[in-house]
């Protein structure tokens, strides 16, 4: 059994999701930062200077006015946070967009790549040396 698992851990498929899923936790790290540090700051703005983020409603509690999501839950307020659920949404749109464009590209490579060795495979190899001698004799011979 321990050799089966050996197995299954060293093939190709397991190590290239591990690198995947290792390379998307940091990718996540870069886009946390570009929603929360430059969309954020535009959509607010939009918005008339509004911390989109710290949009929510109170369900329960008391809470004091204007007082920010992270206040309100320390405060022991059930709240309603629409604000992070739609940046988690556009989190999540920025993301596929991203991931859409990246295997885009890659998709592109890769065909350009493959037109390419397809090109090379379709080429005529052109005339052997005895076809040549062949024709060469064939023209001799009328002459």
């Amino acid at each position: 059994m321990m050799n089966e698992f050996k197995d299954f851990i060293a093939k190709g498929n397991v190590m290239d999701m591990a690198v995947g899923i290792i390379i998307g936790a940091a990718f996540t790290a870069i886009v946390s930062s570009l929603v929360g540090d430059l969309i954020n700051p535009i959509i607010g703005l939009f918005m008339g200077g509004i911390d989109f983020t710290n949009n929510y409603a109170v369900l329960s509690g008391d809470v004091a006015e204007g007082a920010s999501l992270e206040a309100a839950r320390e405060g022991g307020a059930a709240v309603f946070a629409y604000g992070s659920f739609i940046m988690a949404i556009i989190n999540f749109l920025i993301i596929a967009f991203v991931v859409f464009m990246l295997v885009k590209q890659v998709n592109k490579i890769k065909d350009a790549t493959t037109k390419e060795e397809e090109a090379v495979e379709e080429a005529p190899a052109g005339p052997t040396q005895e076809e040549l001698l062949a024709d060469i004799l064939a023209a001799l011979k009328k002459a």
